[in-house]
């Protein structure tokens, strides 16, 4: 009979067969098949410190929000972009989720913001396309603004939370306020003509934009729209007139600003962008609280209106943010941080050349602001529908430059773009793939039949090895977040 063994010689130099780690694989040999790996506990180095050689330290971070278990170790995993920056475990207090839909990839980026509220951190949603956050941002008292036709209104010219920061500060404070605040109408509104046209406006426009507005708020009472804007430029002030060259002819400064005025007229007659810039705001952002921009009554059939929600609501949140860290400076609020979500902001970036470079100036800012960002899509191929090459570079290098990635199951053909930005062992590019696989169901601790790989994600830190983790809902969690609501409902409703 064969044994299965590493020979081996005692003192007397007789050979024997000495048994494996799981023993002789021989009849009555003992041999075991499976060997089960060792319980292990977390202690602190004052209770643990009478165990010593056993006690080792842990591979699974305690840096934040309770996000999961580690499913090598069952050691609870703690983890957050604020607090993993505050100690010096990433670079930068950003992190980027991508997983395949259905996977519980927005559930966890719930029980984060759920989890950061309550050690202060105020999250703002900017821009929620299928209403995911908005149970949840209630539930932590936070508001909810709704945008789209006819549901609520964004006035992309009311100076807002500036025009009282300003009424509060006094010298170059108050001067950066109110810059701020001009830098950011402008920026907004040529995104929006952007997002219109589907190319950037002209540098001769930009110019023209930048002193109407100027002239606008100079002389206007009250709380100007855009259409007020659309007047000034038609009026053909003199400080236009010399800005376009028109020497004295009306038909030049007509030719010069004629496609300008037809941009701007477009994003308040219910044109491609809807209506939902040209009337006042339904209702101001409020700084000191969790917020949530609805956008989920805007349909997937309008791309172009999703998109200009979301960059409206980018500037507008980090409009506010900017604001509310002048006054904390200034004494006059209590210091905040804040942690911005950009769920499916891809969406923003695929409808016009320029776009990409606004959404990276915004996001480029979150260190310097005291913000943490979640950054939130499917896959990098997400970013293949900007048509522009430089532009789709720069959109793919979002999750390059992120603090950390968290990611559930991909498909195989993602994992050579994923290994381009994180060193990734064949162990964990295969854990990743077997996650993805839509045919693996397995049933949940309430006996529910599930996806495989719902609510597993591998945590990347750097090029360190991941950590694999598996994350649970709470009962309160499943009913804050449950992206298959409407689905719910209706079955309920068959029932009844």
């Amino acid at each position: 009979m064969k044994l299965f063994g590493k020979k081996s010689s005692d003192d007397t130099g007789r050979t024997y067969i000495a048994p494996t780690s799981r023993g002789y694989k021989r009849a009555g040999g003992g041999y075991a098949a499976n060997v089960e790996s060792a319980q292990e506990w977390r202690g602190t180095s004052r209770q643990v410190c009478g165990l010593w050689p056993f006690a080792a330290g842990s591979g699974s971070p305690l840096a934040g929000v309770p996000i999961g278990t580690n499913m090598l170790t069952g050691n609870v995993v703690g983890i957050d972009p604020i607090t993993a920056f505050k100690r010096g475990i990433i670079p930068n207090p950003s992190c980027y989720f991508m997983s395949l839909p259905a996977l519980g990839k927005s559930s966890l980026v719930g029980k984060m913001m759920l989890g950061m509220n309550a050690h202060g951190v105020l999250s703002m949603t900017l821009g929620d396309v299928k209403g995911e956050h908005v149970a949840r941002t209630r539930a932590m008292g936070g508001q909810v603004i709704p945008l789209g036709n006819g549901r609520g209104y964004l006035n992309v010219l009311d100076p807002g939370a500036s025009a009282k920061a300003a009424a509060r500060l006094t010298g170059t404070l108050r001067e950066e306020v109110l810059e701020e605040a001009h830098s950011h109408r402008q920026a907004i509104l040529e995104s929006l003509i952007t997002v219109s046209r589907g190319t950037p406006p002209t540098e001769g426009e930009v110019t023209v934009l930048d002193q109407a507005l100027r002239i606008l708020f100079g002389r206007f009472e009250g709380v100007p729209l855009i259409k007020d804007l659309v007047d000034v430029i038609a009026s053909r002030p003199q400080e236009l007139s010399a800005i376009v060259l028109d020497r004295g002819e009306e038909h030049r400064y007509l030719d010069a600003t004629d496609e300008l005025r037809r941009s701007l007229g477009g994003l308040v007659s219910g044109g491609r962008l809807g209506t939902m810039f040209s009337r006042h705001t339904t209702e101001e952002l409020d700084f000191t609280r969790p917020s949530v921009f609805d956008l989920s009554g805007i349909g997937d059939t309008l791309p172009a209106q999703q998109a200009a929600g979301l960059l409206a609501s980018w500037s507008a949140g980090f409009a506010g943010v900017k604001i509310a860290q002048i006054l904390a400076d200034a004494g006059l609020e209590p210091r905040r941080n804040y942690v911005v979500v950009l769920d499916e902001f891809w969406r923003a970036l695929r409808v016009g050349r320029g776009i990409v470079d606004r959404a990276d100036s915004l996001t480029r800012l979150n260190r310097h602001e005291g913000v943490g960002q979640l950054m939130v899509s499917h896959t990098l191929r997400d970013f293949d529908t900007v048509e522009n090459e430089a532009d789709r570079k720069k959109a793919q290098s979002f999750a390059e430059r992120s603090g950390m990635i968290i990611m559930g199951g991909l498909p195989k053909s993602e994992m050579d773009s994923v290994s381009r930005i994180k060193e990734m062992t064949h162990a964990e590019r295969a854990r990743i793939v077997s996650w993805a696989d839509a045919k693996k169901i397995t049933s949940n601790s309430t006996g529910e039949s599930v996806p495989y790989g719902r609510g597993k994600f591998l945590v990347k830190l750097g090029n360190a090895p991941g950590i694999p983790i598996i994350s649970r809902m709470t009962e309160i969690e499943k009913r804050l977040g449950n992206t298959n609501l409407r689905w719910d409902m209706a079955e309920q409703r068959v029932a009844s």
